[in-house]
């Protein structure tokens, strides 16, 4: 992880000049407190920058942001790079005690960091777009290759079309044949996968929403996205292999699909009814 006076927000170093004096004491206050930043209230950041509200909700669109919680996404971003690791790795003579509390712990923690920077009004239109969906599809490669196919499984309890496709030439005929009335989740640890950043160009020709579900608030997925839905995980790896990102991905799946059982309550009852009276016939 990058030491808190390390980091090189891109935009806010380009920003810089053009800020007024309160903006630049917030700004100051971002690249010496890092982390700290991403967990205060607007109200404990006026507070520290001897500033107001107003001052730092301005200070957020001034950098581009829609306010102050697209700014910790993007600061979230930063500080836990794509090519770091966030804590020790998993070492080839490490015991099992220690490595369940390696990763166990950074599941968790990882879980805590989206909980506090998910937008949840992002979370509630995104609910609203797959609730009126005509299809779903999913696209995702390796690991989230399994998130995607989670979201087939279970999504096709709201008697909505669902299909996961994880090779690329079936996400580029499938993104092909999409309409307006169609939703794309895509899900990618980086964001940055050239075919899955190809098949969403697709889907995006074809009018077909895009729900993005990624670790890297200023990733291309992120960019391309109607809708960005950022899973901060803590990744421990072994050899590179990453542990975290793909259950923090399908907590945010969890909690899309319970929205949408609660908004569309009473059809989705009647369809457990209808699967349970039918697997319950296969039972001995």
């Amino acid at each position: 992880m990058k030491k808190e006076n390390q980091i090189q927000l891109p935009i806010l170093r380009s920003s810089y000049d053009n800020l007024t004096k309160s903006e630049k004491r917030i700004a100051d206050y971002i690249l010496e407190n890092a982390k700290s930043f991403i967990e205060q209230t607007v109200s404990d950041i006026a507070v520290n920058t001897d500033s107001s509200e107003v001052t730092v909700s301005r200070f957020c669109k001034k950098l581009g942001f829609s306010g102050l919680q697209g700014l910790k996404i993007a600061l979230a971003g930063e500080i836990f790079s794509p090519d770091e690791t966030v804590y020790q790795d998993i070492n080839v003579d490490d015991t099992y005690d220690v490595i369940a509390g390696k990763i166990f712990q950074n599941i968790s923690d990882g879980l805590q960091d989206t909980l506090k920077l998910l937008d949840f009004k992002d979370v509630e239109k995104a609910v609203q777009i797959l609730s009126n969906a005509k299809r779903i599809v999913a696209y995702g490669f390796g690991n989230s290759a399994t998130v995607c196919r989670d979201i087939e499984t279970r999504f096709i309890r709201f008697g909505i079309p669902v299909q996961a496709y994880c090779d690329s030439h079936q996400q580029f005929t499938s993104a092909s044949l999409l309409t307006d009335k169609d939703v794309v989740i895509a899900v990618s640890h980086t964001g940055e996968s050239i075919e899955l950043l190809e098949s969403i160009k697709i889907a995006q020709n074809s009018k077909a929403k895009i729900i993005a579900i990624t670790s890297y608030a200023r990733s291309s997925l992120t960019k391309l996205a109607n809708i960005a839905l950022n899973g901060m995980g803590r990744e421990v790896h072994y050899r590179s292999e990453a542990v975290a990102s793909r259950l923090i991905h399908m907590a945010i799946i969890d909690l899309l699909y319970t929205g949408m059982a609660i908004k569309n309550h009473d059809s989705y009852m009647k369809n457990i009814s209808k699967m349970r009276e039918v697997i319950a016939r296969k039972r001995l």
